[in-house]
């Protein structure tokens, strides 16, 4: 049985879809470069699966946002959704 994703739509953006909208890439692109497939960025993005990193891929999501000026201690905890965020921190 196939599980549907329910209606997101409502939710707050996702802080790896606002990382990856300002380095200005496609789930395609920014998959592509940390080493992954764009099914798995939008899973990611979605909240449908937890992003888990290898090594190379944290290199290379580091050498992107050092492209941004930013650092991998500028990421939050947390990937999913924020509305979703908020519902985990609630229970």
């Amino acid at each position: 049985m196939i599980k549907k994703r329910q209606n997101k739509d409502n939710e707050g953006e996702s802080p790896l879809k606002a990382l990856r909208s300002d380095l200005d890439m496609s789930q395609e692109e920014f998959g592509r470069s940390i080493g992954t497939t764009a099914r798995t960025i939008s899973r990611w993005e979605a909240g449908d699966s937890v992003p888990t990193f290898t090594i190379p891929q944290l290199k290379a999501l580091d050498r992107l946002l050092k492209l941004k000026g930013k650092t991998i201690q500028d990421l939050p905890d947390d990937f999913g959704p924020s509305s979703q965020m908020q519902t985990a921190e609630s229970d």
